[in-house]
């Protein structure tokens, strides 16, 4: 096996983690959810339900593009993708079962930072690929701040 097909195999492990480990802790059904004080600003529930899809396809999609750079670039990516998937399940794990809100807003804050290297060197490795990327940048950026809002606000 390559180092490039390792990476490949590595990086999907990795995000087939994150898109059932998070399906395994978000909910909000219940009433938890219901009952708190929703930020003004909240993207509608349909938004939820379509970048999501398209973020995790970008992220496979990106993983293929990152896997022809260089050895290093590939280590840092995964390192990178890693950290932001177990901050991001932290995050679901603490806000939604814990419902630790603070706890659970600091966890996510460190996915958008986790998530620049991974944007930048997907850029790196197509400018297409880095664009398309972009998106899941700003929504994890958007729903840290959503996080820290929720928690102020119950």
């Amino acid at each position: 096996m390559t180092s490039r097909t390792g990476f490949i195999i590595v990086g999907f492990v990795l995000l087939v983690i994150y898109m059932v480990g998070s399906g395994i802790w978000v909910s909000t059904g219940g009433g938890w959810y219901q009952n708190l004080k929703a930020p003004t600003w909240q993207p509608p529930d349909w938004v939820f339900g379509t970048i999501w899809p398209y973020n995790f396809l970008m992220l496979g999609i990106s993983i293929f593009s990152v896997s022809r750079s260089s050895q290093t670039s590939r280590l840092v990516w995964l390192i990178c993708f890693g950290l932001s998937v177990v901050a991001a399940l932290l995050w679901a794990y603490e806000f939604y079962v814990a419902h630790n809100l603070g706890f659970a807003s600091f966890s996510l804050l460190l996915v958008p930072i986790l998530t620049l290297p991974l944007t930048w060197l997907a850029f790196k490795s197509s400018g297409w690929i880095g664009t398309l990327l972009l998106p899941y940048q700003f929504w994890v950026a958007i729903a840290a701040v959503l996080s820290f809002t929720y928690a102020a606000k119950n």
